[in-house]
């Protein structure tokens, strides 16, 4: 994959010249996605000051351990606040710019610091991703990638099908098959190689799944699978006949639970597809119709200036492809990233203060 890269990047420099920093914030739900984020930034000549989320602290010290003895001090770790490492990498003349993986939440207030700065700050976030099988579907195609990408990393991913649109002629005989797939996933305990779920790293997550499951029950989803939830543990649970009212499809699901909707026709599920905040990816499953949908949810190739966050994108879409399929090669040569308030660049060029969008590699955004 990097070997691939090399036609892309090997006559790119540091953004900010020679031993200048890079700071990368990122989230706890990292796994080998972590260590491409920080090579991909690296290779470019940047020197990387990385801060890993506090309920990864054991991952950081042995990242840390593997990478010392390899790239010294060019890769260096943090043991700040969040806060302080963000604030601190505005103000240091030796940082160009930032790269931060986590909440737009979090993020959004730092706007003005940012165009004080002159810095720029490339932001990566949540998604909920709309999964969209039509009536003419490879069933057994959807119904694999939806199994796999919902409950890996126990519903832990950004990328990890979100709002799960089934229509109408086929629902009944899709989550009756869904069903029988989830019952059959073992919960467990990590450390145990059989296991593919297991309890949740955020007791945040954990709050916001009881209230999203609350919500729907109350305004007339049914759980049909699942529900059950023990400290951190959240068994899979699959709730059915879900509306875009309801906090589980308005909010992001971080865990091992599919809200599950029926849609009539393809209008109606890419007006819903299109009605959110986030737009990180869309994966649709089936024939003319969803491939007709798929060309109006996509946005563009590569990131771009933008005059105001765009709603109704998505930076990437899966058609008829697992997401193993569609994500091969991301952050080193596929470009990754979103619309709306699932990620975006900020920057100044000129003098003038910019917002960017869509699909970006790390390399190419903190070199020239």
């Amino acid at each position: 994959m990097f070997a691939e890269a090399k036609s892309i990047l090997e006559e790119r420099e540091s953004l900010g010249g020679e031993g200048s920093f890079v700071s990368l914030m990122l989230s706890y739900n990292g796994s080998t996605w972590l260590n491409t984020a920080i090579t991909s930034i690296y290779m470019v000549g940047n020197r990387v000051n990385v801060k890993f989320s506090s309920k990864g602290s054991t991952l950081s010290a042995l990242t840390e351990s593997i990478y010392k003895p390899i790239f010294g001090d060019a890769i260096r770790f943090s043991r700040e606040r969040g806060k302080d490492f963000l604030e601190r990498a505005l103000k240091d003349a030796d940082i160009s710019s930032l790269v931060v993986f986590g909440s737009d939440d979090t993020v959004l207030p730092y706007e003005q610091a940012v165009r004080l700065s002159g810095k720029k700050l490339i932001f990566e976030g949540p998604g909920q991703d709309p999964f969209i099988v039509f009536a003419d579907a490879d069933l057994t195609l959807a119904m694999n990638d939806l199994v796999s990408a919902k409950f890996y990393y126990s519903g832990q991913t950004c990328v990890a099908p979100k709002r799960i649109f089934i229509h109408r002629s086929i629902y009944d005989e899709f989550l009756q098959e869904f069903r029988a797939r989830v019952r059959a996933l073992v919960v467990g305990a990590p450390e145990d190689g059989r296991t593919d779920v297991s309890p949740v790293a955020s007791s945040l997550a954990v709050t916001r799944i009881r209230e999203q499951l609350a919500d729907g029950v109350q305004k007339g989803a049914k759980i049909v699978q699942g529900g059950e939830i023990v400290g951190n543990l959240i068994y899979p649970t699959i709730v059915r006949d879900a509306t875009d009212a309801m906090l589980g499809m308005q909010e992001e699901v971080f865990g091992p639970v599919a809200f599950t909707t029926p849609f009539d026709t393809k209008d109606e599920v890419v007006a819903r597809a299109k009605k959110h905040k986030y737009g990180l990816r869309a994966a649709l499953f089936g024939g003319k119709e969803a491939e007709e949908a798929a060309k109006e949810l996509a946005g563009e190739r590569y990131c771009h200036p933008v005059p105001e966050y765009t709603f109704g994108k998505f930076g990437t879409i899966a058609l008829n492809q697992r997401r193993s399929e569609s994500w091969r090669g991301a952050l080193v040569t596929k470009p990754v990233g979103g619309y709306g308030y699932s990620g975006w660049i900020w920057e100044t060029v000129d003098g003038s203060f910019r917002i960017k969008q869509g699909p970006k590699l790390l390399s190419i955004e903190t070199s020239i």
